[in-house]
Formats: C-alpha cells, sequence, structure tokens
C-alpha cells in the first residue's frame, strides 16, 4: 500500500498522475479545517475540493452578461474568470475513484463516485460549452472497418473509349 505512494520509474504516466491526485487530495484532507479522514470524507467534500481547484484554472468561462458569451474564440481580452476545464475534472474524478478504491476504499462508499459529483460535473460541462460556444458530443465509438472490395470505394467511371468506339470503327 504505502509503495504505491512512493511511486517508481517504471509506473505509467497516468499511474504517476493519479499517484499525485492522490496525494494533492491527501493534502487537501489535512489542511482541511476541522481535519477531515478519508473514512468521513462525502460527496460534499469532493465537491469542495473541485471548487478549490478552480483557482487554479486555465480556462476562461464567459459569464452571461459577458459580450462573448457563446464565442469560443472571442477578439478581445475579457474579465471573466478561469476555470478547471470540464475535461480536467472528468479525467481528475476518474482517477480519484481508482485510486480510492486501491487504497483498500469501497466501491459502494467511494465519495469520487457520488452522484453529487456526476451531477456537478454534468452542470460544468453544460455550463462551459454554453459559455464557450462549442459542445461536448459523447464519442462515437469507432466501428471495425468493414471488409471492402477495392474496387467498389472508387467512383464509377465512364468505360474507356478503346473498348466501346475502336471496335465499331475497325469493323
Amino acid at each position: 500500500m504505502h509503495l504505491f505512494l512512493m511511486g517508481s520509474s517504471n509506473s505509467s504516466r497516468y499511474e504517476n498522475q493519479k499517484r499525485r491526485d492522490w496525494n494533492t487530495f491527501g493534502q487537501y484532507l489535512r489542511n482541511h479545517r476541522p481535519p477531515l479522514s478519508l473514512s468521513r470524507c462525502s460527496g460534499a467534500h469532493v465537491l469542495e475540493f473541485l471548487r478549490y481547484l478552480d483557482q487554479f484554472g486555465k480556462t476562461k468561462v464567459h459569464t452571461q452578461l459577458c459580450p462573448f458569451f457563446g464565442h469560443p474564440n472571442p477578439p478581445a481580452p475579457c474579465p471573466c474568470p478561469l476555470r478547471q476545464a470540464w475535461g480536467s475534472l472528468d479525467a481528475l474524478i476518474g482517477r480519484l475513484r481508482a485510486a480510492f478504491e486501491e487504497h483498500g476504499g469501497k466501491p459502494e462508499n467511494n465519495p469520487f463516485g457520488a452522484r453529487a459529483v456526476r451531477l456537478y460535473l454534468r452542470e460544468v460541462r453544460d455550463s462551459q460549452a454554453k459559455a464557450r460556444g462549442i459542445s461536448y458530443e459523447k464519442k462515437k465509438r469507432k466501428r471495425p472497418p468493414q471488409q471492402h472490395n477495392p474496387a467498389s470505394l472508387m467512383p464509377p467511371q465512364a468505360p474507356p473509349e478503346s473498348t466501346t468506339g475502336a471496335s465499331n470503327h475497325d469493323q
């Protein structure tokens, strides 16, 4: 269990990020007033953590009063706040969910999988999509490529003239 906290040079980028995220969340719990143990942590505490992280965000999220609300590439600066991007929060929660269970937490008690956290992430996604004028479509699952005859992929072509016209002229 402690080996995970130490990290190793053989860990994948994902594992290293998950370890850093877990350590950051642990630090957040220790600094919480009053200090909070993991066993007493709830979805509400996770939401508090996500809102705390917003101060370090780099994604401009326009308010409804901003003239650039709904524009993905605004032509000028504005005073709208910087926030954590939805995709970053979504990935963070996925890593923390996994880390919680790897550290002995039961899936049914996982605060990172709480309904309130899922709803918050959906709300952040939708509000950022509106504010930035972009949509987050669910990625379509790639289907295995169909076995096509390469000739069927070619556009239809007129038959060569040598076979149609030449035989009539030769006779």
